[in-house]
């Protein structure tokens, strides 16, 4: 059963949740319009890692990661197909909430999101991807490894993501230039079939990126937590770095012959943000835009 569908179960249950490490969750108040989120990491980060995976769009970010789930054993997670499988699911509790937010041009609450990812995080745990082979190992014990693609887009998310859920291990970020994001959307907007994959869509998107996502990169560029990899060259050439990247960094990591950690990675000229990082507010703003995909 896909991911999606089995946090029905988690997301609506009233009792509360405990992981090993972690304490109960409360149950959703009925008269709360969104859901709670705990002051503490409800996942130990010394057994479960998460890779932030940003991007602007069009930069590769899912190709990179298809291929990452296969050779290392992740669960993808998408904040964007969260929130559409969850606004669709008949008998959803936030489902007429995300409509709303959407129709009405509005962005949908952080809590809404980060809920989302912690209980389909919760799902993976509990029914690991990979249950035979090496990389089973990654997945006993409480144990588990999370490439979430996509987010966090907003500082807010972000601090709140490593407050309420699990620690982040680093950012993966996937660098272009606007110039090759755009002639890589426009091609795929010949057979996509998305509304968004055209000239004034696309430059407004890649705006976007840089105005809310880039001080995410940057705080956690502060911290030293971020790799960059160019994603001009083609796939497999981005793919040999992206990995060499992982095995510096992830523990236990397969070795792949010809690749050494003194590789130096090719990186194009770095996104410049336009807008300062700041500290995430209280409320419920700053969250998950859908149409960056």
């Amino acid at each position: 059963m896909p991911v999606i569908d089995k946090i029905k179960e988690v997301f609506h249950s009233k009792k509360p949740h405990r992981s090993d490490t972690a304490p109960t969750i409360p149950a959703e108040n009925e008269g709360e319009a969104t859901p709670y989120l705990p002051t503490e990491p409800v996942f130990d980060d010394s057994k479960v890692i998460v890779i932030f995976v940003l991007g602007g769009p069009g930069a590769g970010k899912g190709t990179q990661c298809e291929r990452l789930v296969k050779d290392y054993g992740f669960a993808h997670l998408s904040a964007g197909d969260l929130l559409r499988a969850e606004q669709d699911r008949p008998g959803s509790t936030y489902g007429d909430l995300i409509k709303d937010y959407i129709r009405e041009g509005k962005i949908v609450p952080m809590e809404v999101t980060v809920k989302l990812l912690e209980n389909a995080m919760r799902v993976s745990l509990s029914n690991p991807p990979v249950t035979s082979g090496p990389l089973a190992e990654h997945w006993k014990n409480g144990k588990g490894r999370f490439l979430i693609d996509g987010f966090p887009r907003k500082m807010d998310q972000a601090l709140k993501f490593d407050e309420a859920v699990c620690k982040s291990s680093f950012v993966l970020f996937i660098n272009t230039t606007e110039e090759v994001m755009l002639v890589r959307l426009l091609e795929r907007g010949k057979t996509s079939g998305r509304a968004d994959d055209n000239k004034e869509s696309i430059v407004k998107r890649f705006r976007t990126f840089v105005e809310t996502s880039m001080p995410v990169v940057d705080y956690y560029r502060a911290r030293e937590k971020v790799v960059e990899i160019d994603s001009s060259p083609p796939a497999d050439v981005v793919y040999d770095n992206v990995r060499v990247a992982i095995d510096e960094r992830l523990p236990d990591s397969p070795t792949y012959l010809g690749q050494s950690s003194s590789t130096t990675f090719t990186t194009s000229t770095p996104i410049v943000a336009t807008t300062p990082s700041q500290s995430a507010p209280a409320g419920l703003t700053h969250q998950v835009e859908l149409g960056q995909a």
